[in-house]
């Protein structure tokens, strides 16, 4: 009897004197007792890694194998734990079990939906050491270090561009593939880039997030803003190098360039200058080909 009470899953009768947790076998108490004193007893002869646990060990060896055990069944996709493939198995099932108690969003891991958590209680935990700026992701402190250093460990392979981030390579690599990934559900433009679809959208919604300051004007993107405050400032970032005149936009230098080339410009770029004069302050009669 007292044999039989102890095979069953539901006596504890092992118990952690750190903390309140218990355990039907005395060997998995000596196992959650390292999580207490610290103790790896497992260690990889690859490298320098020790385990708490020889599952553990046996686990992360497969990274220096290469094996794969784990295969989903819906697609090619191999996977090293099956943990891996249950997170996995969401992107086919559309599962997102873990919710934002705070907005409608949901998410396929826990840790997607602590990191969104962030953006609610602003929490910025990575801090470079080096200008002492906070991050809400350790990617982006990566990222932000490497524009310090600027290295850009990431290089295409079908092309001599170097990248900072894999995610900035894979949205490079479908300008060589031609892959569009991003559909607009209102019509049949594809995007490369999921935030060109968002803004793209804007002209199906009308919405105008970017509000000038200084006027009444509504911009769907924020570089049309920011070209917009120039004609507040009269800013001329953009200056001929063949003589000392100065440019509000980009394409008013460009038409500017064909009075020392001898081309005319085109109909397209001749509208674009009589649209910019009737933006300018001042009215039309300041044409944006003047610098003065």
């Amino acid at each position: 009897m007292v044999v039989h009470m102890r095979t069953n899953p539901r006596e504890k009768p092992y118990g952690c004197d750190q903390c309140t947790k218990r355990f039907s076998g005395k060997v998995h108490l000596e196992i959650h007792m390292r999580t207490h004193t610290g103790e790896k007893p497992y260690k990889c002869d690859q490298c320098a890694k020790c385990s708490s646990q020889s599952g553990h060990l046996k686990r992360h060896m497969r990274t220096h194998t290469g094996e794969k055990p784990c295969k989903c069944d819906q697609c090619t996709k191999l996977f090293i734990r099956k943990d891996q493939l249950k997170i996995h198995m969401r992107t086919h099932t559309g599962e997102k079990p873990f919710k934002c108690d705070q907005c409608a969003k949901r998410f396929r891991q826990i840790g997607s939906l602590k990191r969104h958590m962030r953006t609610h209680t602003g929490e910025k935990p990575y801090k470079c050491d080096q200008c002492m700026k906070l991050f809400s992701l350790n990617c982006h402190l990566k990222s932000h270090m490497r524009t310090r250093t600027g290295k850009k460990p990431y290089r295409c392979d079908q092309c001599a561009m170097r990248f900072l981030t894999t995610s900035h390579l894979k949205t490079h690599m479908w300008t060589h593939t031609g892959e569009k990934p991003y559909k607009c559900d209102q019509c049949t433009k594809l995007f490369i880039r999921k935030d060109k679809l968002e803004i793209h959208m804007r002209t199906h919604t009308g919405e105008k997030p970017y509000k000038c300051d200084q006027c009444t004007k509504l911009f769907r993107q924020r570089g049309s803003l920011k070209r917009h405050m120039r004609t507040h400032t009269r800013e001329k970032p953009y200056k001929c190098d063949q003589c000392t005149e100065r440019f509000i936009y980009k394409a008013c230098l460009k038409s500017h360039m064909k009075t020392h080339t001898g081309e005319k410009p085109d109909r397209s770029e001749q509208m674009h200058e009589a649209l910019q004069s009737e933006k300018a302050p001042g009215g039309p009669h300041v044409l944006c080909i003047l610098s003065t």
